[in-house]
Formats: C-alpha cells, sequence, structure tokens
C-alpha cells in the first residue's frame, strides 16, 4: 500500500510541476540599454560613493571586527554588515571600473542638458583611466593591505581628476561638458 501511495504522489507531482509551461512575460520591446540619470546624478550615485569607501580603507582597516547592525536602524544601517569589510572594498573598485562603461553609455546629457562627449578621445582616455583605476583598487583590496589602499587611492583620484580637470571644473557649470583647451590627462 505504501509503494503504491509513493507511485501516485510521485506521478501527480510530476503532472502538476511540469505539465505547463509558465506564460510568457508580456513586454512592448526587447530590453534596450539606456541612462536613466544625467551624468551628475550617475556619477553622485556610484563612483562618487564608492570612491570614497576606497579612500577611506587608507586609514581605516576594514578587516576590523564591526558592531552588529541595530534592528531598525533602517537599510543602511542594517545591510551594512552583509558585504562589509575588504568585500565592501573590493565591490567598490568593481563599481568604479563599471561605472566607466555607464560614462560611456550613448544618449546620457550632461546636467547642463549637453550630450556627454563620449566621441571626445580625452573624454574616452579619462572612461578607461577610471576602469582600469577601478581594477586597480580591487587588486589592492584583495591584498588587505593599507600600504596598497593608500597607493591605489592616488590612481582613483588621478582617474578622476583627469575628467573633471577638461569637463567639470568649471566657474560657470553651463561650460562642462566641454572639454577645456589645453588640459591633457595626467600621468
Amino acid at each position: 500500500m505504501t509503494r503504491l501511495l509513493g507511485v501516485i504522489a510521485v506521478t501527480v507531482l510530476s503532472l502538476g510541476c511540469g505539465s505547463q509551461p509558465a506564460p510568457p512575460v508580456a513586454t512592448s520591446a526587447p530590453f534596450t540599454p539606456a541612462p536613466h540619470a544625467n551624468l551628475a546624478q550617475m556619477m553622485r550615485g556610484i563612483p562618487f560613493t564608492f570612491s570614497n569607501i576606497v579612500f577611506d580603507a587608507q586609514s581605516e582597516d576594514p578587516g576590523q571586527p564591526r558592531l552588529p547592525a541595530e534592528v531598525g536602524g533602517g537599510a543602511t544601517a542594517t545591510f551594512k554588515n552583509v558585504y562589509g569589510g575588504w568585500q565592501a572594498v573590493e565591490n567598490s573598485g568593481l563599481a568604479l571600473a563599471e561605472a566607466a562603461t555607464l560614462a560611456m553609455l550613448p544618449g546620457r546629457f550632461c546636467e547642463n542638458g549637453k550630450p556627454v562627449p563620449v566621441q571626445d578621445a580625452t573624454y574616452r582616455q579619462a572612461a578607461e583611466g577610471l576602469a582600469a583605476a577601478g581594477r586597480a583598487a580591487y587588486k589592492a583590496a584583495q591584498s588587505r593591505s593599507l600600504d596598497a589602499m593608500v597607493e591605489v587611492s592616488d590612481t582613483v583620484a588621478t582617474a578622476c581628476a583627469n575628467c573633471h580637470e577638461p569637463y567639470r571644473d568649471f566657474d560657470d557649470a553651463k561650460d562642462r561638458c566641454t572639454a577645456r583647451d589645453g588640459v591633457a590627462p595626467a600621468e
């Protein structure tokens, strides 16, 4: 009798679980990557945030034990220990490298309404520099060395300056996203 019930159960489960395919998800068009933020918003949300985590690792050891998050402290307090420590610094380096790709996404505009100059050689070189700095920060974080973080922080700061100086650092915001003549990327 037990064997008969087992056969019936397996038959019912196999019929119920595999008989109907899931309905397709209705979409109006295939997904096409497109920017959702202007350049300033994207830069403040991703590279600014994650470069500061890299910079903090120069003087605050991410490997030190941390206090548990307080219950009810909101998402920031609750999740700060989930991917914290050196893993947070590693992830920050990777976020910087990924942000370079986002900075090159066609169709993005600057805060002043000008298109992001993705075709300018200086801008492209600066984006490549940000990607390289992010990869270097990731590698330095993997070493778990504060000295390595001091060294790579200069690399990250230089990568930021290579875009800020020619494209962002103007007294008048309307001039941003137009390359300033005579500004070459730092080495």
